[in-house]
Parts: C-alpha cells; structure tokens; sequence
C-alpha cells in the first residue's frame, strides 16, 4: 500500500513536540535503543553496523530494524508503527519530511543535548533549520552527500585522450563524445532508478542556474517552473540518457560499475556514495576520480542531500537513555569521521579534519565544493532524494523526469510543461 502522507493529513494530526524528560533521569536504565532505516546492504549497511557496535560498547542495546528498498517502504513501515502506538527510538529522516512527520506524533526537543556539545556551531545554517522546525531540534544529520558529483573512469579517460575535468555543461558534452569517439561504449555510467532519473534532471538544472533551481524546485515559482532554464535541462537530460545503455531498464546504478572501472562506460552523475560502494565492491580509488558536477558559471554547486535521525517520544526509561546516547553518538566528530569514512559521504560536522588518512580527495573536493557553493549561494537542496520538497510532491515530479527520460519521443518543452502541471496538481 503507497503512503498517503499528505501535508492536509499530516497537519490534521496530534501535533506535539514533547520536551525530553532530563537525560540524568534515565541515566540509571541501560540505554536501548529501538531504531529504523532503510540501511541494510553495502557501505549503507556497513556503516550503520559500525554505528551500532558502538553504541553497544558504550554499554548500550542495539535494536535496529532496517528496511531495504527506497525510502517510501521504510516510511510505509514508520507510519505503521506510529499508528498503533509504537514508534521506534529514532528513525532515518530527512528533509521536509522532519517537519511533516514531527506533526503525526510527538517528538523529542534536543535543544539541551545539542546546546552542550555546540553542535548548532559546527552545522551549515540551511541544514540545521530542517532539523529544527518550530525552533527545536527534533533530528539529528549524520552526514551528507553532494548528488552532482562527477565520476570519472581514469580508463575511459585514457581512451579519450583527456586530461582535463570538465567544468561546465559544454566541456561535459563534449567529453562525451570524445570518449564515444575514443571507443568506449556508453559515455555515462548511470541506472535506470527513480532516484538516479532526478538527479540526471536536477544536477543539469543545478549547474544551468541554481538560481533558477531553487526558484523552480525548492520554491515551487510558476515563473521560473515554466521559464527557458527548465526546457535547457531536460535538453540537456536526454544528451545524458542517449550516452547511456538503453537496456538499463530500472536497474541501480551499481550494475554498471564494473563496466565503468574498465573502461566500457565513461562518467557517473552520483553522490560520494557512489566512492562507498566502489571500494565496498574492491575496487581502488586509483580506478576513478571524482570532481563537482558541471557547472555554467564555472562556480561549484552544491546538492545537498542529508541523512539524519528523528527521535520519537517514548517514556521508558531505557528507550530515554538510548536516545541520550544515540545523540551522543550522531554529533560526536570521531562518528562521523567513521561513518562518511565507510559511505563516502562527508561529515556533517565543518570542524572535522579531512586531510588525514582514510579521506579519499574526492571526499575533499566535496567538502571544498560545499564550503565555496555556500559562499557563493549555489547550494541547493536535492529534489531526487527528498531534500527540496515532501515525499507526495517530489514523487509527482520525478513521474514526470522518469517518463521522459524512458520515453525518448517527448520533447523537452512538453517535458518542462508536464512538470509544472504535476507541481500545480500535487500542492
């Protein structure tokens, strides 16, 4: 059954934002912790592993309940337990979702935690309102991810004869063709997923004008929906689809990676977890690099996508310890470091040092692109993993980016058209 959260649904719900008893109270409880993601394989589950055997060294039980699939069936499995009374601990939430769904149950204030570890300080200003709608925080990010990043095969490279990253649109094409000239067989490396078709859409608008993203996909303008930009990205959606293996069908990204180390596929549109499942797949950083997506101006730009825990009040007094020690745990930079370690992300946290071992530099260029993109306001919040809009809206509009990437007789104006219709029809 689909979910059916909506933002009339949601708003009719118990809204309430339970303060946290004091964590001293529960401090004679051995902290449990009842948890849900949708972690379960790979660097994902990797990662989240890790995170559980510490928690239990520092004493506490780790109770994690993932749900593999995309994040409507993890969300599907959270309503359910909300509903018959039940929430977990904390779950995996992120984005526009933190706000909604903090309105179906009460959630736990973290103000006090967060204040004594100065975690506010260390955080972008943008990412830390999500976590804090109504002014509390209520979730916790982990990490975070930029999904334009650009992968590029070192082979494929070589049989192209380049030497040089692109940096706009028009180097990007045009090293495409290069190394479809140069003999490698797909230019771009990419699956055939929901989420992988909205990122091809929103990395192209993205380093068009973000600008005109934010106006368009975060702010939902009827002006800019319609406006010249958003025809140049779909243009610009089907030079990267017609570079990709038509018999992609619906399969992630991951098939292809193999093919893309070797040579036989050029360049990946993905975000740092793409450098997780890689080395998780035994494959060396020496096989690729990694460089921010094109971008018009030449400036980076930054799409921001952020995993993060919400915390669900509960009333046990072990539940409560497990929170405390799962806060704990999320803001603390040497979790961090272990976690995008593993994932390929990088940290939440912008005091972590990155120049040490077990960085890789696309880790560092990331984080580089994250600082310039918020200085030069072109970071920008990711439509195709559920950072822009809520789950209803977004799966509306990335209908509309699958279909025309599948069905390759719908023009690029009649594209932009039917994605400002299914914005209109989905408010």
């Amino acid at each position: 059954m689909p979910i059916t959260t909506t933002r009339r649904r949601l708003l009719a719900g118990a809204a309430a934002t339970l303060a946290l008893p004091a964590f001293v109270r529960a401090q004679g409880a051995k902290p449990r912790l009842t948890a849900i993601s949708q972690w379960s394989a790979g660097s994902d589950g990797a990662a989240i592993t890790a995170l559980g055997k510490k928690f239990e060294e520092k004493g506490g039980i780790w109770q994690h309940s993932p749900v593999p699939g995309f994040t409507t069936e993890m969300m599907n499995k959270l309503r359910a337990q909300i509903i018959a009374g039940d929430p977990p601990a904390c779950s995996q939430l992120k984005g526009p979702e933190i706000a909604a769904w903090s309105k179906i149950a009460p959630t736990v204030n973290l103000d006090a935690v967060v204040a004594a570890a100065g975690y506010e300080k260390v955080v972008a200003p943008d990412l830390a309102k999500l976590h804090k709608p109504g002014g509390k925080w209520i979730a916790l990010p982990l990490q975070i991810y930029s999904t334009n990043m650009l992968f590029l095969s070192k082979r494929a490279m070589d049989k192209a004869k380049a030497d040089k990253v692109p940096v706009t649109w028009a180097d990007f094409n045009d090293l495409a063709e290069k190394m479809k000239s140069g003999g490698v067989t797909y230019p771009i490396a990419n699956g055939g997923t929901r989420p992988d078709d909205g990122q091809k859409f929103e990395a192209s608008l993205a380093g068009i004008s973000p600008a005109v993203y934010r106006a368009a996909i975060m702010n939902l303008d009827k002006k800019a929906l319609e406006g010249p930009e958003i025809k140049a990205a779909f243009a610009q959606v089907r030079k990267i689809s017609d570079w990709m293996d038509p018999n992609v069908g619906a399969q992630p990204f991951a098939t292809n990676l193999k093919r893309f180390v070797e040579g036989d596929m050029g360049m990946m549109i993905q975000g740092g977890w793409a450098q997780g499942v890689l080395r998780n797949a035994g494959f060396k950083l020496d096989d690729f690099m990694i460089t921010p997506g094109p971008s018009d101006n030449s400036k980076p730009v930054f799409l921001l996508n952020a995993d993060a825990f919400i915390f669900w009040e509960r009333k046990e007094p072990d539940l409560q310890a497990g929170q405390a020690l799962m806060a704990q745990l999320v803001m603390d930079p040497a979790i961090q470091t272990m976690y995008s370690q593993i994932t390929g992300s990088i940290p939440v946290r912008t005091d972590v040092d990155l120049t040490g071992e077990g960085w890789s530099d696309g880790q560092r260029r990331t984080a580089a692109a994250l600082k310039d993109a918020v200085a030069n306001n072109q970071a920008v919040l990711s439509l195709a993993h559920n950072m822009a809009q809520e789950n209803g809206l977004t799966a509306a509009m990335i209908d509309v980016l699958t279909e025309y990437v599948k069905n390759k007789t719908i023009k690029p104006e009649q594209a932009a058209t039917r994605l400002a219709e299914a914005v209109e029809g989905a408010r």
